[in-house]
């Protein structure tokens, strides 16, 4: 368990639409649920054996490298775009469940280092253990994940009230444009 929460509670563009989501109080189950699942999915495969196929196949590493870059630049400039015209949390007009999970499983699936960190690295170190034990090993991660981020989606759910001023919201969309930019960057490079 504490592996896993190791590995996912660094701040990356998943768990930054995660707060902004249950700041805005926006389908956060949905967004929980849907983050929760690719953890446990990805994670339950690495133990499986699945880390061995990514390793043999870079190439696809590769594409989502470039697709997540991407994808993250385009996230970057909606938020600055929303920093520009803050608005209150009560004005923004609410987005449909559908584009929220289509952003949620973007930022989930999109990230090569998700792959590296559940599959590769969570699955290696599961497949490290006796047999009897990888399973429990891997059960482990995958609490660390149910616990992550349903302390950080209804933590921030919570907060909503205090962080809902559009002085808050264009701090809190150019900070996230920034870590969109700089994720980009860094996928981009390496």
């Amino acid at each position: 368990m504490l592996t896993g929460l190791a590995l996912i509670v660094a701040i990356g563009a998943q768990n930054a639409f995660v707060l902004r989501q249950g700041i805005r109080r926006e389908h956060i189950g949905a967004v929980v649920a849907v983050c929760m699942a690719g953890d446990a999915l990805l994670i339950v495969g690495g133990t499986a054996g699945i880390g061995a196929v990514v390793t043999h196949f870079p190439e696809v590493l590769e594409v989502l490298r470039w697709a997540g870059a991407a994808y993250l630049l385009w996230f970057a400039v909606r938020s600055f775009v929303a920093a520009v015209k803050p608005s209150a949390l009560a004005e923004q007009a609410p987005r449909s469940k559908n584009s929220v999970l289509a952003t949620t499983a973007a930022l989930t699936f999109l990230n090569p280092h998700v792959y590296l960190d559940t599959v590769v690295l969570l699955g290696s170190l599961a497949n490290q253990q006796s047999p009897d034990l990888r399973w429990i090993f891997a059960a482990g991660a995958v609490t660390g994940s149910v616990l992550w981020f349903s302390g950080l989606g209804y933590g921030a759910r919570a907060l909503a009230g205090v962080l809902s001023s559009p002085r808050t919201w264009r701090w809190i969309d150019g900070a996230i444009g920034v870590l969109m930019v700089v994720l980009a960057i860094r996928l981009a490079l390496h």
